[in-house]
């Protein structure tokens, strides 16, 4: 039985760094010419050019608001006539199209994802096989299969591995007990939280499962629920991925951190920013990936995490990250007016001497107060009065800022912390 599903998940780091900074460039050029929203966010730079991180870090990070209001153009008259479903349907974003694409699917906005026909297209083969699915098994698959891409997700990796599929869905769960029952599979694959009430409901009916363990994904999967399937016999590991980008992240049986898929390139970046942060500080997550049927570039998933130090106990060399920390998304609103971590940017890249800097807002309804926290490399009053004004010009709202320490501002990715309570 062999440790990994593919070799390459424990080459040496800087021989896949290496493969990833060749493929690099060939993907953009790719892109460039099949996909014209592609083509608009790299206008102005050579995509032949982006060979290393550095030059990546110079393209805009497309964000899930941009991505949707180039689809929603698709009501455009300009846009609604022509047949050409890469730009009317998936706003210019995907290089196939009817024919080409095996299936479509829409994620709330609505944002439709094109599925290609390659074997594992969504690449959560991986993920299953560090959970402990193999070859011959047979996957309970409780995901969706309505709209959302979740269920086929599950399914095009089980069939990849030489695996058979029961296409279960969501709810109905006296019957999934009963086809597990019938059935006897090993491998469950769905939320964590809907395996619980099969497990539970599964004991009510005083009914034997055959479960031994299980790929989770679409939610949150703390210790506590991690422990108690496994005093049931099942052995959980959870999976990060989205229908933009398939899956990101994996959990091993190292259980320290999420390992990333290969064939993508993960950036942390400031909140509100294109620019990466140091390993180990909290951003947000950004994935360029390699798939030639929809290559995303710098795509910011709204995600926040960091990057973990050093190798994974279980021998696999790519990048880990912490998991799921929050959302990066931290737009609030103060006396009828939107701030954004994009403001807070601005406001810093106003100041050089502003090392780091974190928004608070705090108060009642109808007397919000804002406080900026200011790590600044020589503080004095007068630069504290211009960083203030600052403030007024780009929100148009008053502050209060406040020289603070580095060790006073957590390190939680936070850029506006809305410290108000609504109760």
């Amino acid at each position: 039985m062999t440790t990994y599903y593919e070799g390459r998940e424990a080459v040496e780091p800087q021989e896949r760094e290496d493969r990833l900074m060749r493929l690099l460039p060939y993907t953009l050029e790719q892109a460039v010419a099949k996909a014209p929203a592609i083509a608009e966010q790299l206008e102005g730079i050579d995509a032949s050019s982006i060979v290393t991180r550095a030059h990546l870090a110079t393209i805009p990070v497309l964000r899930k608001s941009n991505l949707l209001s180039l689809q929603l153009a698709r009501h455009d008259e300009r846009v609604a006539g022509t047949d050409a479903e890469r730009m009317r349907v998936f706003g210019g974003f995907s290089t196939i199209g009817w024919g080409q694409a095996r299936r479509v699917f829409a994620s709330p906005g609505p944002i439709y994802e094109p599925e290609g026909s390659r074997p594992d297209y969504w690449g959560f083969a991986r993920a299953l096989y560090a959970a402990g699915c193999r070859r011959g098994d047979l996957i309970h698959n409780a995901f969706s299969y309505h709209f959302t891409p979740a269920g086929s997700m599950m399914e095009t990796a089980g069939h990849a591995m030489g695996c058979t599929v029961f296409p279960a869905g969501t709810g109905q769960t006296e019957q999934q007990v009963q086809a597990m029952v019938d059935l006897r599979p090993t491998v469950y694959a769905g939320t964590p939280s809907f395996l619980r009430i099969i497990l539970e409901r599964a004991a009510e009916m005083e009914r034997a499962l055959s479960l031994r363990c299980a790929l989770v994904s679409g939610e949150a999967f703390p210790p506590s629920l991690q422990a108690w399937l496994a005093e049931r016999g099942v052995d959980a590991y959870q999976a990060y991925g989205s229908a933009d980008l398939g899956m990101v992240a994996y959990e091993t049986p190292a259980r320290e951190g999420l390992v990333l898929n290969e064939d993508l390139i993960l950036e942390i970046v400031r909140p509100g920013t294109n620019d990466p942060v140091p390993d180990g500080e909290v951003g947000e997550v950004v994935v360029t990936t390699l798939n030639p049927d929809y290559p995303l570039v710098r795509f910011g998933t709204g995600d926040l995490s960091a990057v973990l130090p050093g190798l994974s106990p279980c021998g696999r060399s790519n990048v880990r990250i912490r998991g799921w920390m929050g959302r990066a998304d931290q737009t609030t609103k103060v006396r009828g007016m939107f701030v954004q971590p994009g403001q807070v940017a601005q406001i810093v890249a106003r100041h050089p001497a502003i090392q780091a800097a974190r928004l608070e807002i705090s108060g009642e309804t109808g007397n919000d107060r804002m406080l900026l926290k200011v790590v600044l490399d020589a503080p004095s009053d007068s630069l504290l009065a211009d960083i203030a004004a600052s403030v007024r010009e780009v929100t148009k709202l008053r502050a209060e800022v406040s020289a603070v320490t580095s060790d006073a501002l957590p390190n939680d990715g936070k850029v506006i912390d809305d410290q108000r309570s609504y109760e």
